[in-house]
């Protein structure tokens, strides 16, 4: 509730700079202007991603040039109360659809991939296909590994990809969502694995962001290129 409430908000405030006529220039030299559209530049993202893309912006621009003017408002608290309800209802409408399409689509992706060749499905429904196999030792739920990955829907989009920002991470093998844990343990140091996590062991029916939906299927490339040694990660805590 909060966060639709907060989205609302910041869709508002984006909608400044969209106020603007397309043909009027906007000086974009001082810091303080260049924040300024980083700033419309932000919540104009957030709201594409909320599906708010029927606001208008002279009624938004007006709105701002009565605060700041300290001019009397147009519209009762009451009548704004109303609207801002009626915006987190169609917010939430859209997110609960998206949810259950995330939900069907991802239980007929599965069921269609698992009878793929190569394609392994453990007890707990985690699939797999080993894309690249190696002779390294396999990690422990207790360690620390050093991985390259991209994250995708199940319809290809990359939501995630430190191949892309091209920089491998260290995380610890018990310390992401139930499907890593599970498919890193499976894995031996060098090979790369394309793992197919169903939403209950991803992030399920919550959305940790407005690039997955709630109950999506995960699709992760993964590539393990190391385990980290304890004994050096001590040693080089106790030089700092």
């Amino acid at each position: 509730m909060k966060q639709h409430r907060l989205a609302a908000a910041v869709a508002l405030v984006s909608l400044v700079l969209a106020g603007c006529d397309s043909q009027t220039s906007v000086e974009l030299k001082t810091p303080a202007q260049k924040a300024s559209y980083g700033i419309g530049l932000n919540m104009g993202k957030s709201l594409a991603q909320e599906g708010m893309d029927d606001l208008d912006s002279k009624a938004v621009a007006q709105g701002i040039e009565d605060a700041v003017g300290k001019k009397e408002q147009k519209l009762k608290d009451e009548e704004l109360i109303e609207a801002f309800a009626a915006l987190q209802k169609r917010a939430e409408e859209r997110l609960t659809k998206m949810s259950e399409e995330a939900s069907t689509a991802g239980k007929k992706f599965l069921e269609e991939n698992s009878k793929k060749a190569g394609v392994v499905t453990t007890a707990s429904g985690l699939q797999y296909e080993v894309i690249k196999k190696a002779d390294g030792p396999q990690p422990k739920a207790t360690d620390v590994v050093t991985v390259h990955y991209e994250g995708k829907l199940i319809d290809g989009k990359v939501f995630d990809s430190s191949v892309e920002r091209g920089s491998p991470i260290d995380l610890p093998v018990s310390g992401v969502i139930p499907g890593w844990v599970e498919g890193l343990q499976l894995m031996h140091v060098g090979e790369k694995y394309k793992l197919y996590i169903p939403s209950e062991l991803a992030y399920g029916a919550q959305s940790p962001s407005p690039a997955i939906p709630a109950n999506s299927v995960l699709v992760f490339d993964l590539e393990l290129l190391g385990i980290k040694d304890p004994a050096k990660s001590e040693q080089g805590d106790a030089a700092k």
